[in-house]
């Protein structure tokens, strides 16, 4: 039992994994030797985490367009020249927007469903042979999905599409699960809290500590190692037999019913 959360040998991509969440399990996947691809859109900050995670382990640089099935096939196509298996896919990329109901534009919707919720679909699709060439019922490959607790409760905040795509990627992990299951590939996913990022700090407005206290029943907001160590669970033989399953990670939000009041 002692090699139970092993992943040294193994092949990771992380979309979206040159800042926030994707650069948090992309460190610790590369901390734990694993062969770890990231990408994005933005060349410079795709290098720039590529350059510092190089001194920790083995992480190469994909610049990529997921908002597009032309992009996530110019992908895979990258991939599948440098690699002949997948071992662990982690479907982070992600957009949000913001406005009232009234105003809220097409735009915002379509942008954010596309790359929060139709992205992870077809990104899977198109790398499932990658995925299952090497996978074995005792030794699947993984896919996690990055949702949000905003896809479980009521956000209280005007972030409708984001909201709606997390839900559609919950539900989505189930389905694909059940499907995918016979492929020896199993899916789930992680539905985070707050985490400070950049998509979350214009939220917190620099007042961290008073924020976690309010919102958060642990006081704190999540950690780099709080979404590393799910994920590495998640990709590691201690989970072989989990599938279809989305672990809430937010320190007791949605246990307490919901956020607190600011």
């Amino acid at each position: 039992m002692k090699n139970l959360f092993s992943l040294s040998g193994k092949v990771a991509l992380v979309t979206g994994g040159s800042r926030g969440l994707g650069a948090m399990i992309a460190r610790g996947f590369v901390e734990n030797g694993v062969k770890t691809y990231i990408t994005a859109r933005n060349e410079d900050e795709l290098n720039a985490t590529v350059k510092e995670l190089n001194m920790l382990g083995e992480c190469i640089a994909i610049a990529a367009d997921l908002s597009t099935l032309s992009g996530i096939e110019a992908l895979v196509n990258t991939i599948s020249l440098h690699e002949s298996k997948l071992d662990i896919l982690v479907n982070n990329a992600g957009a949000a927007w913001g406005a009232p109901f009234a105003e809220f534009p097409e735009e915002g919707w379509d942008k954010v469903m596309n790359l929060n919720a139709k992205s992870p679909f077809f990104v899977t699709q198109k790398l499932l042979t990658l995925l299952s060439s090497s996978a074995t019922s005792d030794s699947p490959a993984r896919v996690i999905n990055i949702a949000s607790i905003n896809g479980i409760n009521n956000p209280k905040a005007n972030n409708y599409s984001y909201a709606a795509s997390k839900a559609a990627v919950i539900q989505m992990t189930r389905h694909l699960a059940a499907d995918l299951v016979k492929d020896n590939i199993n899916i789930n996913a992680i539905a985070p809290g707050f985490f400070l990022s950049k998509l979350t700090k214009y939220i917190v407005n620099e007042q961290e500590e008073r924020f976690a206290k309010k919102m958060v029943p642990k006081e704190r907001l999540g950690k780099a190692e709080d979404i590393a160590g799910t994920a590495i669970y998640l990709s590691s033989q201690a989970s072989s037999w989990m599938t279809g399953h989305t672990l809430v990670l937010d320190g007791g939000v949605i246990a307490s019913s919901g956020y607190g009041e600011l």
